[in-house]
């Protein structure tokens, strides 16, 4: 008996519109907002010489399971510019506003989470946050969806990234359950591979319908057809 949902969430409840794959696309205008904002001395080499450190914590150009927070990167980025006394939660905000990303939540997503609390479904999420985001900024994003969370878990609040089994098992842990006693989807292969590391049922979510196996126990393309899966279980 499936006794909790665990989600991703971007990809998988929302998107950001006009995303690229990949944020790396974004660190160069968002440390020239941290200049036009904040730091007006900043040179193109101070900029080109942060983004190379932003680059080496970004998991997709340097594997790691293990994350780190906005303090850690953006420290560094400040010992390397040879700067002292700015407020660095400040500075990440900074970075990270100039993205102006435009969330877009599924269409189908507040109801199936409805549907899911009225069957007695608790309701959580494991979810990667971009490389030195700050976990608060990154909840502003979705506020609509957060009352529908009975516990938010991401690789900032357990410190490993998927598909490290840490938040999964912290979200067992809350709510005393099993893996078999709990689902989890995503669209990434990390999300399946995550679930199945674990021992709980995956799911992944495939909106663009490419077809993809990576040994998920089923796939979707929208969060309705998630719902009949459960139900049918």
């Amino acid at each position: 008996m499936i006794k909790v949902a665990a989600f991703d969430i971007g990809g998988t409840l929302m998107e950001y519109k006009g995303m690229p794959g990949v944020w790396i696309d974004y660190y160069e205008n968002g440390l020239r907002a941290i200049r036009d904002k904040m730091l007006p001395k900043l040179t193109d080499s101070d900029i080109k010489a942060a983004v190379t450190i932003l680059r080496g914590y970004n998991p997709t150009v340097k594997y790691r399971e293990a994350d780190y927070g906005y303090e850690r990167i953006f420290s560094e980025i400040l010992q390397e510019w040879k700067i002292s006394g700015v407020d660095i939660r400040q500075l990440a905000f900074c970075f990270f506003e100039s993205f102006d990303l435009c969330d877009y939540t599924y269409p189908e997503t507040i109801d199936v989470l409805k549907k899911l609390r009225y069957k007695g479904i608790r309701i959580a999420t494991l979810t990667d946050v971009a490389t030195a985001m700050p976990d608060e900024l990154h909840k502003s994003y979705f506020p609509q969806l957060m009352p529908y969370f009975d516990l938010y878990v991401s690789s900032s609040t357990c410190g490993y990234r998927k598909p490290n089994i840490k938040g999964l098992t912290d979200i067992a842990n809350h709510f005393g359950v099993k893996p078999d006693e709990m689902i989890f989807i995503g669209d990434e292969k990390k999300d399946v591979t995550v679930a199945l590391n674990f021992g709980c049922l995956s799911v992944y979510i495939d909106r663009c319908k490419n077809g993809k196996d990576f040994g998920q126990n089923k796939t979707v393309s929208n969060l309705n057809e998630f719902f009949d899966y459960i139900n049918e279980l």
